[in-house]
């Protein structure tokens, strides 16, 4: 298992990476502007919308020095500001994936995978 270590004065808590990676997706989701997240295919080179239940495999979770780094790979709405997405991505899941874990966030990298239209 692959996590991250919180010392406290009462013993170890370790968070899985996947735990992250999902809390992480379902924020990123709510956020205006971001239609889902993407899995992509090295065979086919090509990035797919991801169902609910597997938002985390477009999320990569890494700790370095007791800081988070997260690399969102996401699909926006066509129509919207990237520049607005990220930012409003950026904000939302630092705040909320601090506040869930408890760990701070050094670095969220966002890699728009591709732009679909809401119907």
């Amino acid at each position: 298992m692959k996590g991250s270590s919180i010392n406290t004065h009462m013993g170890n808590i370790i968070i899985d990476n996947d735990v992250i990676a999902q809390y992480a997706g379902g924020v990123a989701v709510e956020c205006f502007g971001i239609v889902g997240m993407a899995g992509y295919s090295a065979r086919d080179g090509l990035a797919k919308l991801l169902k609910m239940d597997s938002l985390k495999r477009g999320i990569a979770v890494s700790i370095n020095n007791n800081k988070l780094t997260l690399d969102f790979h996401v699909i926006v709405a066509y129509g919207v500001s990237i520049l607005a997405v990220s930012e409003n991505l950026i904000d939302s899941v630092k705040y909320k994936v601090e506040e869930f874990t408890g760990i701070e966030i050094e670095k969220i990298n966002i890699f728009v995978e591709g732009v679909r239209v809401i119907d």
